[in-house]
């Protein structure tokens, strides 16, 4: 059998595959070497995902996840899982290359990821051969939940909302600024608590502060990461809940800026099963 991760900052998705076919699927908790320790990402598996698989003899897992585009943290995750499948070949590799064998299984394209995170990349098909580093939700992930939270809670703060807007938005979270400060500057995973305002943001995208932040951000990760790239003959696409759900803004973005979206995924992990499925059956 093979076992599938799309692994992003908030969560993980698990397929279990046996002759191309979905076998089981999963959700746990994210995983990101970045954020996490070896210990803490084997205490996550021992307890949401190992429970919960059934009995059968995994041959082949492969791991796609935040945070692992280098060799250090691809190990990091790597001495987790072979902790419970040390019999199994371990392949881990980005979020990134997940998005485009998701997008393009075998041909070209730029691929984009818009979720709690993003980033983006030149695929030839094969391989990665071109990445305009993201920076994190801090120098950059321009577009993503993260990024768009941080936007909202700082004008927030800052007096930049209506007065109605920002009373809302802290009643419906049930926050105070100390607590936002808290939970930003002291408590683990700064980056999924600015992302949970994103439907927030979504609910109220007419309101024109808030569709000026949505767009504003969506542009600037155009201008800073996809037209770095060669655009001319190239599908350009999108996975991750924030292209999916902000779709009519971001192809707004797009339109502007000349580039025509091939494909918006909510998730890549329809198209990993088709990669994989088709991999096994030619290889």
């Amino acid at each position: 059998m093979i076992l599938i991760a799309d692994s992003g900052s908030s969560k993980t998705h698990w397929c279990l595959l046996q002759s191309g076919v979905v076998v089981s699927e999963i959700f746990t908790d994210g995983i990101n070497p970045f954020y996490q320790t070896e210990l803490e990402i084997i205490t996550l598996l021992d307890l949401q995902l190992v429970p919960t698989l059934p009995e059968c003899t995994i041959e082949q897992i492969f791991f796609y996840g935040a945070g692992c585009s280098f060799p250090e943290k691809k190990l990091v995750v790597s001495q987790a899982l072979i902790r419970f499948f040390g019999n199994a070949m371990i392949d881990i590799q980005s979020d990134l290359l997940a998005a485009a064998r998701s997008l393009f299984q075998h041909d070209k394209g730029i691929a984009c990821i818009l979720g709690t995170g993003s980033n983006s990349c030149f695929y030839n098909g094969k391989e990665i051969v071109q990445n305009v580093s993201p920076l994190g939700y801090i120098l950059g992930d321009e577009g993503s939940g993260a990024v768009l939270g941080k936007l909202l809670i700082a004008d927030c703060l800052k007096n930049q909302l209506s007065e109605r807007l920002a009373a809302k938005l802290l009643a419906d979270f049930e926050l105070t600024p100390a607590m936002i400060l808290e939970s930003v500057y002291k408590k683990p995973f700064p980056n999924r608590f600015l992302a949970k305002f994103t439907p927030f943001i979504l609910e109220h995208i007419e309101e024109p502060a808030i569709f000026n932040l949505v767009y504003d951000s969506f542009d600037a990760f155009f201008v800073r990461n996809v037209c770095q790239y060669p655009l001319e003959d190239v599908k350009v696409g999108f996975v991750g809940s924030v292209a999916h759900y902000f779709r009519d803004t971001l192809e707004i973005v797009a339109s502007e800026r000349g580039i025509v979206i091939s494909e918006i995924l909510q998730n890549p992990m329809s198209g990993l099963v088709s990669y994989h499925s088709n991999f096994a059956v030619n290889s």
